[in-house]
């Protein structure tokens, strides 16, 4: 069907975009509406958003180091608290995340978790079909009418399954494929408004939801804007305000300065803060990318131990039950490994390590990508909660992080051929499931998104250009010898998954383009999206 055949488009509105039978019924003219009314209402004031953060990037870039705002101090001294949490959020000791994929769907709420954080982004390759599907498989599952019949198997919704909390796309996503007045919509409000317009009264009745989680803030101005568009909905749709609750990702090293402000901002709607490890090594590389002082060792030894990362880890958790707020431990990358008993217990000792050091600092809960380690890490936070749904009474008044703690960036050695490689390896046969359709994809024994590609490419963008980027046999990293390296990593890459291997030679163009380039880009994923479909 011809996406400008879709009968009674709101005025303005343009889809550029097959339009299926199917799609009609999340593409309705009154969730357009929705859409097209709150793009008019905040678009001028994301737009200024991103403008700023390009401004402050050159600030950084220029050597200013960020600091907690003067401007905010009696938000961070002052004695309050969020809005009480929801019965259906006061337990969340395993949450399980993947992307908006019907088979990853039914079996993540049907995995013994806690809560199933459904994604529409870094674990989601954002293509018109994969938005549009996903939202359906949602609306489907939420009423228990989601099933798939794969392989000979058949996958059905249990009657018990996890509580769903829905991760929109972040502040500097446009949805390209749907414009209101010639202007592109943002991902986000595209994503947030359809599963709202959908499914928030069904949510509502059912007596879980609607429950959000917020990607990629850098500021408490964008929480606000965030909570400005949660009030409009709800009014919009007639849902009591507060209704809407979402859990914010502290993933860029900017909204590490801005905790307390960020929950002040969605105090009627918070649901605590999330601890986006992989996202905030990220954000700390891009924002200090030319500091001739900054340089990180090989990404396998950045963990959540490095002074920089258990300052951040602290730092929230005693802002989040200070506040009454739940604090949500991160992602640990490890999966399950087949045919291989040793390596997989190496493996989940990994796992129990990560989630026994969350729950004995605090924290109320914890993040797993596979099914397979739900219970390996709902053992580690029931061994210290026991019974209990959460720990947000232990406050955490022993803890003192300053700016210096936030940036006390080590380790900064070792950075060996081995760790060059493997981000070279990692970022192209990432980038190629990512160009296929594919968001989120088990390489080498840990489940990547497009947060550790993220990570891949920016280290190696700057090992070239720090003086400190030099391997521990003394060889400096330089654009010739990534060049040299990517063929070799690109073979690797096409014998491990076989078959048509065509994304995988653009993926490593663009991996080259992208690390050795002057230029740095923003966000692998800004460029990308203008290839998909």
């Amino acid at each position: 069907m011809n996406a400008q055949a879709v009968s009674n488009l709101p005025a303005g509105v343009r889809i550029d975009a097959p339009v299926s039978a199917e799609f009609v019924q999340i593409l309705t003219p009154e969730a357009l509406a929705l859409v097209a009314g709150l793009h008019r209402a905040y678009e001028p004031r994301r737009r200024q958003l991103l403008a700023e953060r390009a401004e402050r990037a050159k600030r950084l870039d220029e050597g200013e180091r960020p600091h907690f705002l003067a401007q905010t101090k009696h938000v961070r001294e002052g004695d309050w608290k969020i809005a009480p949490i929801p019965k259906a959020l006061e337990c969340r000791r395993v949450e399980i995340t993947g992307p908006v994929e019907a088979k990853m769907i039914i079996n993540a709420f049907n995995s013994g978790a806690d809560s199933y954080m459904t994604d529409f982004e870094d674990s989601n390759t954002p293509n018109w079909t994969n938005q549009i599907q996903g939202q359906i498989n949602l609306k489907k599952a939420i009423r228990r009418e989601l099933s798939l019949e794969q392989g000979g198997k058949t996958y059905r919704l249990n009657e018990k399954i996890a509580t769903l909390q829905v991760r929109p796309r972040g502040w500097h996503l446009d949805e390209k494929h749907v414009t209101v007045d010639g202007q592109r919509v943002s991902g986000g409000i595209f994503d947030f408004a359809l599963f709202m317009f959908h499914n928030a009264k069904e949510q509502v009745a059912r007596g879980a939801g609607p429950f959000f989680y917020l990607p990629k803030l850098e500021s408490h101005l964008e929480a606000r804007l965030w909570n400005d568009i949660f009030v409009a909905t709800q009014k919009e749709l007639g849902l009591p305000q507060g209704t809407i609750k979402a859990t914010v990702l502290i993933e860029t090293i900017l909204a590490a300065f801005e905790m307390d402000e960020i929950l002040y901002e969605l105090r009627e709607h918070s649901a605590g803060l999330n601890a986006g490890r992989w996202d905030y090594i990220f954000s700390c590389i891009k924002k200090f990318k030319v500091d001739r002082n900054f340089c990180l060792a090989d990404r396998g030894k950045v963990t959540m131990t490095a002074p920089f990362m258990r300052a951040y880890a602290l730092l929230l958790l005693k802002t989040c039950h200070r506040r009454g707020a739940p604090a949500i431990g991160g992602m640990s990358a490890l999966i399950p490994i087949k045919n291989d008993p040793a390596r997989n217990e190496v493996a989940m000792a990994g796992i129990r390590a990560d989630k026994a050091r969350d729950a004995t600092d605090g924290y109320d809960g914890g993040w797993v990508a596979h099914p397979g380690l739900v219970e390996v890490a709902m053992q580690e936070f029931v061994k210290v909660l026991g019974d209990a749904p959460n720990q947000i009474a232990k406050q955490r008044d022993d803890v003192n992080v300053g700016a210096a703690d936030l940036l006390s960036f080590q380790p900064e050695a070792p950075i060996t051929e081995y760790g060059l490689r493997m981000n070279i390896n990692v970022g192209i046969h990432y980038l190629g499931a990512w160009l296929a359709g594919n968001g989120c994809v088990p390489i080498h024994d840990l489940m990547e998104d497009a947060a550790t590609a993220e990570i891949s490419r920016s280290q190696v963008w700057q090992w070239i250009r720090s003086p400190k980027g030099k391997l521990d046999d003394g060889r400096k990293v330089t654009a010739e010898l990534v060049r040299a390296l990517i063929p070799e990593e690109l073979a690797k890459v096409k014998a491990t998954v076989g078959g048509d291997t065509r994304t995988y030679d653009r993926a490593a163009k663009i991996f080259e383009q992208m690390s050795t380039q002057e230029a740095f880009a923003e966000f692998l994923t800004l460029p990308l999206y203008e290839e998909l479909e």
